[in-house]
């Protein structure tokens, strides 16, 4: 799909996902598998030292997203908990993950709390 594409061409090694409430950087480390399927990868700071923690989002996860933001004009978090129960299990900053790669490709802006629209 389109979006993967544009995703792979901004959202590359070291990129920074922008976050809306995040104190610490957040950033891709690339492309690798979670949940059985290929996977944007990006990793966290570990705030007691050492290495830092890894999270991914899915591309049916990034497309089913944005399909939602297309289709509606928001992404939210009610949906993203929903649709997307895997990354929501995996971890809530997964939201803010989708909707700051969104940021990155010009296709939202955070709205408010839980909320990111189509711009």
């Amino acid at each position: 799909m389109d979006i993967i594409r544009r995703i792979e061409a901004v959202a590359t090694s070291g990129t920074e996902i922008p976050k809306p409430e995040a104190k610490t950087r957040f950033w891709v480390k690339g492309w690798g598998r979670r949940r059985g399927e290929r996977a944007l990868i990006y990793l966290i700071p570990n705030n007691r030292g050492g290495r830092p923690y890894e999270e991914g989002v899915t591309e049916s996860e990034l497309i089913r997203a944005y399909e939602q933001l297309f289709r509606t004009g928001s992404f939210t978090k009610s949906l993203f908990n929903s649709e997307l129960p895997g990354a929501a299990k995996e971890g809530g900053c997964n939201f803010t993950t989708i909707g700051g790669v969104f940021r990155l490709v010009g296709e939202a802006r955070h709205a408010t709390r839980g909320i990111y629209s189509k711009i």
